[in-house]
């Protein structure tokens, strides 16, 4: 039987982390990337479509090609980041579904059907993202997942193929001390759940 986490756990990957928009000098290196991949891969998703494709934004080369791409206030973000993720959807992830479902044919399905491979394109990589968030926190990592950017140059700068398209951006790393905004409120229970 699974015991919950500690709430030491739970505060690292909830209640006390903190979206960052400043991060320490201090890099991310690929053991922690190969890491970060290994937890982050068995988040579930329908049919196990795994559609997600990342691009780590680590080098000052890889990093000019992005900033062009977003909004002031977010390159200053990404400039002083360590990492900066391109968390995008495979728009043709079903090619995979040989190999990664094997309880029935779904390939055919979403290959027929463009509207549906999109929705679940687009639905399945945001729960990956998600994960990825979890997944870095749980490794000691500090994140700042943001919006505030042009998809249409994104694309064309890291996909220009098109098979794969930009959902959001995630800065990596390991946040500066108050390199936060204050924490905003939440919702109450009764406000958003209910319970039939």
């Amino acid at each position: 039987m699974k015991a919950p986490l500690s709430d030491a756990a739970l505060a690292q990957l909830f209640t006390a982390a903190r979206t960052y928009n400043h991060y320490q000098d201090r890099p991310v290196d690929d053991a922690t990337i190969a890491k970060l991949y290994e937890l982050w891969k068995w988040g579930p998703t329908a049919v196990n479509c795994l559609p997600a494709r990342i691009v780590v934004v680590r080098s000052q080369e890889a990093k000019q090609r992005l900033l062009p791409c977003v909004l002031p206030g977010n390159a200053t973000k990404i400039d002083q980041a360590p990492v900066t993720i391109i968390v995008a959807s495979d728009t043709r992830f079903y090619e995979y579904l040989p190999t990664l479902w094997t309880a029935y044919d779904a390939q055919a399905g979403y290959a027929a059907d463009p509207a549906l491979a999109t929705e679940t394109a687009l639905r399945n990589s945001s729960l990956q993202g998600a994960y990825l968030i979890l997944a870095a926190r749980a490794l000691g990592l500090d994140c700042g997942p943001m919006s505030g950017f042009d998809a249409a140059k994104v694309n064309q700068e890291f996909f220009p193929d098109g098979r794969f398209t930009v959902n959001f951006l995630c800065n990596l790393g390991y946040g500066a001390e108050g390199g936060f905004y204050p924490r905003g409120p939440r919702l109450d229970f009764a406000t958003t759940v209910k319970i039939l």
